[in-house]
């Protein structure tokens, strides 16, 4: 450890790191005598003893020698904590370098505020075991494992000068997102972003369980990560001394090998696929923590795991082995009579924005810079008469997109998962191809569009896509994420997470500052699966995201390419939310010129009076829909009765923005009640052709007083390999069954139904046999164009 600056001599380093540790256990253990003054007594203990301790010597351990390599170096680096319930030695590092009291001023830099941050650990009102909104320096929402490496990697898309240490916990590395993530090697520029240096801790044992990647043999574990495109190091022991010694050079041969890496790319070598160094860390379990309890290990033990000595003020014998324990760190030589820090230890920590508690980074509403956006009015369709223009929305959105990447090439990025052309937005690529640093073939050239200064990011991972992203958004950076709708679910717990990261940061954090919303565009819709079948059938997501906080998620259904224009603006411009787009890839109709579907979209709801009839009058029925194709199905329903019933008052409604069918006590952007009843009356029947599960606008609307009126048509999990028109008549959502309903449910229609309604069951057979017959819809079908009504009916 000559490489050492002086006011990093080992001893200091090691007193550091010891006193790191016993502010981790004093979080679990103590609600009084925080330097231990006086002897240990059980009144000094919690009542309720919760936490986890095994993770945090390794942990604290890394995080004191990176401190010192900031130092040394004037790094700007961040920490990613990915092991399970970790934040305690996050929080110990915030603590102890000073950033923790100037966030929560009442945690004093004294035995006073030392107190408060042991009593308000896994306390009630006070901070959670795992790393939060709550914890400085963090952006990694620790309620789930598996998502660090990828957060890691967004984090340093684009930032040149950050190096991002992501410590992965060997529970974690057994899950298939932080498994599919070690790939984001092949996705990481060295010329122009930062670099990742990956950590992972193995200390043997989960909850109650060996670990993996601990027991597998060295060559295999070796051979695995060389395999994956890394240059491990080892560094393994328990012996403090040779451990400091092992780290500090592991860490400075790491340094070395990414700056070498970063140079040569940034002189003009290729950047294409170096092999970034890793560091495999084997330390016991709760290290430096109790040896044995009650005649078990607990050190080097899954015991460890969390409390490891259960109930010291119940048990005489387990106080002693507690005091023995907290003492070993000799608090007394760590922190003065006031309690705090010794100025040899402190001036161990950066300062400033150096340290990893306070880099920027991890708040990265501070750094961001609103996107520059092209004129929308330059891409909206041109509208001659409602429905009359047909385009692909996705389409038409892609082509924005691409104009968008351009005039932002450092901090806009879009991801998918292989499906960027499949989607329809391939304009994008004439912007920037795909990343991609790994091998390239010559065939590869003929249509690949891989680059690796490419800004379209595709890997066969939702998961990875989604962690890079949301690393993206939280370091300041702006991004959409499309996919496949079936497949959304595949994230619905890291949105789920992300959701509640936001929630806390907004209402909780205050001195966390608003991040670019996190965009995510549904397409290839449950409606069009006319190949892939019953398993490409979910629109489910959206009852995911309805359940989040009213103000932190949002849902859009633009029913065409210039709502679609008009929702994407909107939320590319917005800071704390999952905005969740959902739109077709196929040609629909344009019903709305650019100037008329701004003013839609920024309602969110509307009547549309060119699709309504009587507009001066009450009506007799409501036909509202929301999304793309409902709402097509919705306008020949309409053209259907106009033909049959000429005297029909129809109110047409669209619905952009879901939440407007709550009320304004419940959303943000819900409608108030006297507003909801002009629109959809207090009495009249309301069919409304939704895109998604119909229970969904039930639970959006059961408090309104017409509730009792709404009869939602939506998806039904009837579906198989069948034509767009089959898969609608078999979920009730197509034209004849919208109409049928009306005919049910308007009084005054009733009583002369019958003909009207075996017409329509009809045509619906005739329907279902010509898709059987001929494998496709008919032209009927497939060529229908609003205002033409259509045949009459037989």
């Amino acid at each position: 450890m000559n490489a050492l600056p002086l006011n990093a001599h080992p001893d200091r380093l090691h007193a550091y790191w010891q006193a790191s540790n016993y502010l981790c256990a004093g979080m679990l253990y103590l609600r009084d005598n925080p330097l231990l003054r006086t002897p240990l007594q059980a009144q000094h203990i919690k009542r309720r003893l919760l936490g986890h301790w095994g993770t945090c010597p390794g942990q604290t351990f890394v995080l004191t020698h990176l401190n010192r390599l900031i130092v040394q170096h004037d790094l700007n680096m961040m920490y990613v904590c990915g092991p399970g319930h970790g934040a305690a030695a996050v929080l110990a590092h915030a603590y102890l370098e000073g950033h923790y009291s100037e966030r929560y001023p009442e945690c004093t830099q004294d035995a006073a505020g030392m107190l408060r941050l042991f009593q308000r650990f896994s306390a009630p009102g006070g901070i959670g075991s795992h790393c939060s909104a709550h914890t400085p320096g963090s952006i990694n929402e620790g309620g789930e494992l598996g998502y660090s490496l990828s957060h890691a990697f967004g984090a340093a898309f684009d930032n040149p000068d950050l190096i991002v240490a992501a410590m992965v916990g060997d529970g974690e590395a057994e899950t298939g997102a932080l498994a599919a993530s070690w790939h984001s090697n092949k996705f990481l520029n060295p010329a122009r972003d930062g670099a990742v240096l990956p950590i992972l801790h193995l200390n043997g044992y989960k909850i109650a369980n060996p670990t993996i990647l601990a027991r597998i043999p060295h060559a295999e574990l070796l051979s695995l990560f060389e395999g994956y495109g890394y240059r491990p190091t080892f560094v393994e022991g328990s012996d403090p001394p040779a451990m400091h010694r092992k780290m500090a050079r592991a860490l400075d041969q790491c340094l070395a090998d990414i700056r070498a890496i970063q140079a040569h790319a940034r002189a003009g070598g290729n950047a294409a696929h170096p092999r970034w160094p890793l560091i495999v860390l084997r330390t016991p379990k709760g290290w430096t923590g109790p040896a044995r309890v009650h005649g078990h290990a607990v050190e080097d033990s899954w015991r460890s795991h969390q409390i490891p000595l259960a109930d010291p003020a119940g048990h005489p014998d387990e106080l002693h082995v507690l005091a023995e324990w907290l003492n070993s760190y000799r608090p007394q030589e760590l922190f003065d009579e006031t309690g705090k820090l010794f100025p040899t230890l402190r001036a161990l920590a950066p300062t400033g924005n150096r340290r990893i508690s306070a880099n920027p980074h991890a708040n990265g509403g501070e750094l961001r810079r609103a996107l520059d956006l092209p004129d929308i009015a330059e891409h909206q369709v041109a509208v001659s008469e409602p429905g009359a223009q047909q385009v692909r929305a996705t389409q038409v959105l892609g082509e924005y997109l691409r104009d968008t990447m351009r005039m932002n090439l450092d901090r806009f990025r879009v991801f998918g998962p292989d499906e960027t052309a499949s989607n329809r937005l391939s304009a994008i690529y004439d912007a920037s191809g795909k990343t991609w640093l790994a091998r390239t073939l010559d065939g590869d050239a003929d249509g690949g569009n891989l680059s690796p200064t490419g800004r379209v990011m595709e890997i066969l991972s939702e998961q990875t896509l989604e962690g890079w992203l949301e690393g993206y958004v939280l370091t300041g950076r702006h991004g959409l994420l499309s996919t496949y709708e079936a497949f959304a679910h595949v994230i619905d717990s890291m949105f789920n997470q992300h959701a509640k990261w936001l929630d806390k940061a907004k209402h909780h954090v205050p001195w966390r500052a608003p991040v670019p919303s996190l965009n995510l565009l549904i397409t290839s819709l449950v409606w069009r699966q006319d190949h892939n079948g019953f398993s490409h059938q979910d629109p489910g997501f959206l009852d995911i995201v309805a359940n989040k906080s009213p103000d932190v998620v949002r849902i859009y259904l633009p029913p065409d390419a210039n709502c679609l224009l008009s929702v994407a603006e909107h939320c590319l411009r917005s800071v704390d939310y999952v905005n969740v787009i959902v739109a077709d890839k196929q040609p629909h109709p344009t019903y709305l010129n650019g100037p008329q579907a701004a003013r839609h979209c920024a309602a969110g709801i509307g009547v549309w009076e060119w699709a309504s009839t009587f507009h001066e009058h009450e009506p007799d029925v409501v036909i509202a829909c929301a999304g793309d194709i409902p709402t097509q199905e919705a306008l020949a329903a309409v053209a259907i009765l106009k033909r049959a019933f000429g005297g029909l008052k129809i109110r047409f409604i669209n619905v952009v923005d879901l939440f407007t069918l709550m009320s304004d006590h419940s959303h943000p952007h819900g409608l108030p009640d006297e507003v909801f009843d002009r629109l959809f009356t207090r009495d009249k029947p309301v069919i409304f052709n939704f895109h998604a599960y119909p229970s969904l606008v039930h639970k959006l609307c059961y408090r309104r007083r017409n509730h009792a009126n709404f009869h939602v048509h939506g998806y039904r999990e009837q579906g198989d390999v069948n034509t767009p028109f089959e898969l609608a008549i078999l979920n009730g959502i197509d034209r004849y069954s919208l109409a049928m309903d009306v005919l049910k449910h308007v009084p005054r229609l009733r009583a002369c139904s019958a003909a009207p309604l075996q017409s329509l069951s009809a045509l619906q057979a005739q329907a279902l046999d010509h898709a059987r017959e001929e494998g496709i819809d008919s032209d009927e079908i497939l060529n229908w164009r609003w205002p033409a009504a259509g045949a009459p009916l037989p």
